[in-house]
């Protein structure tokens, strides 16, 4: 029953997502599980050093595609040493992070390699021969085994569901150079520009999270100026919730989050909505601000380690999903709790 599981490493010009050494990590235990061996896929211009830093995540192998085509994240030429590497190792098993781009790929290569994909997996095991992925639906309210009849099997692992493992600088292996098919020519996605963001911590990643919701703006004791219509009165007043937001995670060292109803009312960009429809996350601790708690709020979050709600509605579902609950409004909540905490953690 010996196993050759392939684990994708996610990363933007050689910045690692963390998700993907969880990735690999999983990998290397599947493999040893069966006697097996593990290797990593690394694709991109320049990743030489990254291939090698997948050894001391636990690769026995490293397949490297390194090309000018590969630099920017197109998925096309992407998915195409996908298929390359799959092709030439002939593993049981790809591993991809459940990230954004990796799942792009992921659905990419299971239609190039007529094989299914087991999305968002929180658990793995053998059962013989298979392997049985458990991953959550509705909205996290069951668990669903589910397992994969066709060979390679495809499954993405949901982020912060695994540990990450201890690098081992004393492990070495073997690099395959993969050569790249595709010219710029022939891919019909291009790049035109890319914007950098202000640096923040990723919320995928982040070990704390704080969010907040549509009680961000309803603050009783702010007035907003005068000159602003309705609808930009009550973005004001939310932008200044979240900045309330924004001082406790900063203090905590946390992500700043959002629910879906925030988002959509224009509060704050796409980027921070946790939930069905924005990003999944798995922390160690939630602080839900100003957030009632519906199903698709819920489905982004329900397996946080530790929930904190503040919420002035006593009868708020996010109340039964928290370990910790405080009825009041978060506006008069917030900053005492973010001053104590800051010279608690001073201290």
């Amino acid at each position: 029953m010996t196993k050759k599981i392939l684990a994708y490493i996610d990363h933007f010009h050689g910045k690692v997502q963390p998700a993907s050494w969880e990735c690999l990590g999983v990998a290397a235990a599947m493999a040893g599980d069966t006697g097996g061996e593990a290797a990593a896929l690394v694709l991109g211009e320049g990743v030489k050093e990254l291939a090698e830093s997948a050894f001391q995540y636990g690769a026995d192998q490293v397949f490297l595609g390194d090309d000018p085509i590969l630099k920017d994240f197109r998925p096309e030429p992407l998915a195409d040493m996908v298929k390359k590497a799959a092709e030439e190792y002939q593993p049981d098993v790809i591993l991809f992070p459940t990230t954004t781009r990796a799942r792009t790929l992921a659905g990419m290569a299971s239609v190039d390699l007529d094989s299914g994909v087991m999305v968002d997996v929180i658990a793995l095991d053998w059962s013989g021969d298979e392997i049985v992925a458990t991953r959550p639906i509705y909205a996290g309210k069951l668990l669903a085994k589910l397992v994969c009849s066709s060979t390679p099997q495809i499954i993405t692992i949901r982020t912060r569901a695994f540990d990450k493992p201890e690098p081992d600088p004393a492990r070495s292996g073997t690099i395959t150079t993969l050569e790249v098919g595709l010219d710029s020519g022939e891919v019909p996605t291009s790049i035109a520009s890319i914007q950098e963001k202000e640096a923040g911590v990723s919320l995928t990643d982040a070990s704390i999270i704080v969010s907040g919701g549509r009680g961000v703006a309803l603050n009783p004791n702010l007035e907003a100026p005068v000159d602003l219509d309705e609808e930009a009165a009550e973005i004001w007043k939310a932008q200044q919730g979240f900045a309330l937001v924004k001082e406790l995670a900063d203090v905590l060292g946390a992500a700043v989050g959002a629910s879906r109803a925030a988002v959509d009312a224009g509060y704050i960009e796409y980027d921070h909505q946790v939930g069905q429809t924005g990003k999944v996350v798995t922390p160690d601790l939630y602080v839900a601000c100003g957030i009632s708690g519906a199903i698709q709020h819920l489905a982004g979050m329900r397996s946080s380690k530790v929930i904190v709600a503040i919420n002035k509605d006593p009868d708020a579902p996010i109340f039964n999903f928290a370990r910790f609950g405080v009825v009041g409004d978060m506006h008069a909540i917030l900053p005492p709790l973010t001053a104590e905490l800051k010279a608690y953690l001073k201290s």
